[in-house]
């Protein structure tokens, strides 16, 4: 949140570039309405009327089995009682991080895809989070100036975390609800010839593999497609697959370390995976996020910026110890993802009870909802109103497609892991009204336009 004192803002020193950029993106709706969550949370006694954050993707449905897993091993977060245990891990500064971690890591990624890939733990490197990771290839791939295709629609904050601080240019890779926003490969020419008209040199692809915000896996002969893209313009592909454990049906998820693999690795060298536990373990507040490149000058280069971005060691201790422990990881990916899928059918189900439709998901923790029939006009200013109206008067923020550069309006990213079931139940309800509503508005507009022309025709006889 912007701190907001004249007597500061209006001082003569001047700044750098960077911090007086507007590419952070503060001034989305997407951070809008975070904002005005802030200010008026809901909560279930002292405010039941307040608003209702369903535009954070956040997964608290299965965080009881990490409490469980923590009463049962105290020992994991408190080093147990050996006391060399503790100083070996205070006075730990190795930013290639933990053994131990890393290997638990590369473990825990495997599992997720059902062995149907492999990872090495050398060539995991350890981030404060995806944001960072994503970041830091950024820096590693492309130059100020130099662009990174992205498809749309595509999270809110990439606008910050790949723009910001690098001055990498985003080119959007525009897909559309005529094949359920799937990219194509016409879609990516398109998006690399609109670079080159620019004169913009395009360094990579940067793809989310289950899709933020549709919620969607990536089919593998999309992923081939994507791959061979690539290969012949010689630019790099990064794969986000934080929501990768998020799937509700594993099948259904295909990694591009799963394409590779079935390829011998051909051109692997331009392929990095970015990784993180605040999704699927719904630990972001943790802040652990990962970067595995099949590119050794990438792993190394990746490696030695990473100091900048460092997990404590107390954090990767905790964390090694959980993600060693093979009852417990195959237990948790098994029951999250059941939990998921009864929640998305749940928030599916009740939004169609309202009339709303929604993308066909199978992963995430969000559906992209789509109420275009409610817009007054096709344009991004008519989308943004109806976004207002549902934060305002139905209290939910939600995210608006316009935030997300989805070319289609009347699309919204909404949330569902990050509540219990009953405040679900009540943000549906308050859905349901709202459109009721709207249809006794149009209903009664209807009405009133018959009566008028019913007067007029009269008026001529």
């Amino acid at each position: 949140m912007a701190i907001e004192n004249e007597e500061i803002s209006s001082s003569g020193v001047e700044l750098s570039n960077i911090a007086i950029s507007d590419t952070h993106g503060e001034d989305s709706p997407y951070f809008a309405g975070w904002k005005a969550y802030d200010e008026d949370p809901y909560q279930e006694t002292t405010n039941p009327s307040g608003v209702i954050q369903m535009g954070l993707a956040e997964n608290q449905v299965s965080f009881d089995l990490l409490e469980e897993y923590l009463e049962k091993h105290s020992e994991a977060a408190t080093f147990g009682k050996k006391t060399s245990s503790f100083r070996e891990n205070a006075l730990f500064q190795d930013y290639h991080g933990l053994q131990s971690f890393r290997k638990a890591m590369a473990s825990f990624m495997e599992q997720i895809r059902g062995g149907r890939a492999k990872f090495n733990p050398d060539r995991i490197v350890l981030t404060a989070g995806a944001t960072a990771a994503n970041e830091l290839l950024t820096f590693i791939l492309a130059n100020p100036g130099d662009a990174l295709l992205v498809p749309t629609p595509y999270y809110p904050g990439f606008d910050r975390d790949l723009r910001w601080r690098t001055g990498v240019k985003i080119v959007p890779v525009h897909c559309d609800s005529s094949n359920n926003f799937q990219i194509t490969t016409t879609a990516l020419e398109e998006a690399y010839k609109s670079a080159e008209a620019m004169n913009t040199k395009v360094k990579g692809v940067l793809i989310t593999n289950p899709s933020n915000p549709l919620g969607a896996t990536i089919q593998k002969t999309t992923l081939e497609e994507i791959l061979n893209f690539v290969s012949s313009k010689n630019i790099h592909l990064v794969s986000d697959e934080i929501y990768s454990g998020s799937s509700f049906l594993g099948s259904e998820f295909v990694s591009v370390a799963e394409v590779l693999e079935a390829r011998g690795y051909k051109d692997s060298e331009r392929v990095h995976i970015v990784y993180s536990l605040s999704k699927d373990l719904g630990l972001p507040g943790f802040r652990v996020g990962t970067i595995y490149s099949y590119n050794d000058r990438v792993v190394t280069t990746a490696r030695r910026m990473s100091s900048f971005t460092l997990i404590s060691s107390q954090t990767q201790h905790l964390l090694a110890s959980m993600l060693s422990d093979t009852d417990f990881t195959e237990n948790y990916i098994k029951t999250n993802r059941e939990r998921l899928r009864k929640r998305y059918h749940m928030i599916i189900d009740g939004l169609k009870s309202a009339g709303i439709e929604c993308l066909k998901g199978n992963a995430g923790l969000f559906c992209w909802m789509n109420l275009s029939p409610l817009l007054e006009s096709n344009t991004r200013e008519s989308e943004l109103q109806l976004w207002n109206s549902i934060l305002q008067e139905v209290k939910l923020n939600i995210s608006p497609g316009s935030s997300c550069h989805c070319s289609e309006r009347g699309w919204f990213r909404v949330c569902f892991a990050n509540m219990s079931e009953q405040t679900l139940e009540i943000a549906l309800a308050r859905i349901h009204n709202f459109m009721e509503k709207r249809k006794t508005q149009m209903s009664n507009g209807v009405s009133a336009v018959v009566a008028h022309n019913g007067r007029s025709q009269q008026a001529d006889d």
